[in-house]
């Protein structure tokens, strides 16, 4: 049985990406106090990892620790946009992660963005910030191809969640679940992270 838990103790053989260490310490000297959760990252990696030649787009880009993290899983074919509109964050990302071919950095507002993209279709979508989360989420649904899959996080109680944040975090989770097209899973796990996949209408 103690065999057992360890084993499956989340945290145990992570396997981080090689650059993550260094992000790490330029996100730490930024002073950057929102950074995605490892738990999450790992989960990133998967679920990348599933979809082979493909195309990823991330919403919050921040430092970059989560982009690592796709782009870990992400097979030579597959494309990865990621977005944020604080150039001083997106300047940590560049450094470490820049070289990669299959990656694009967007400086943009996210809502701005998501409407200047419309017609163009993601196999997985990572939001990680207001933009195609808290607003736009229909937009943002509507860019998934079938089976595609649409991640956010920090869906449980955070510390620095402002006044009546949780009501919007219940009203979005609300919104997923009935909506008709696509599955949803809830894991309270981690920072609290919702996995919707959209249906497939030929299957």
């Amino acid at each position: 049985m103690r065999q057992s838990l360890c084993a499956m103790n989340d945290l145990n053989n992570l396997n981080e990406p090689q650059s993550i260490s260094a992000i790490w310490t330029d996100t730490r000297a930024a002073g950057f106090a929102m950074p995605s959760e490892p738990l999450t990252c790992s989960l990133l990696r998967t679920l990348a990892a599933s979809k082979p030649s493909a195309r990823f787009l991330e919403l919050g880009s921040g430092t970059g620790l989560s982009t690592a993290w796709l782009l870990d899983g992400m097979d030579a074919g597959s494309r990865l946009t990621t977005v944020d509109n604080d150039e001083s964050l997106l300047s940590i990302l560049k450094r470490h992660l820049g070289a990669d071919p299959r990656l694009t950095v967007v400086c943009s507002d996210g809502d701005d963005f998501l409407r200047s993209i419309r017609g163009e279709r993601f196999d997985l979508i990572f939001a990680d910030t207001w933009a195609g989360k808290y607003r736009l989420l229909y937009e943002t649904l509507e860019l998934l191809n079938p089976a595609g899959l649409y991640v956010i996080d920090d869906m449980l109680p955070q510390p620095n969640w402002p006044e009546g944040h949780a009501q919007k975090v219940a009203d979005l989770v609300a919104t997923l679940e009935s909506m008709k097209g696509y599955h949803v899973t809830k894991l309270s796990w981690a920072s609290g992270v919702v996995l919707v996949a959209k249906t497939n209408p030929n299957s």
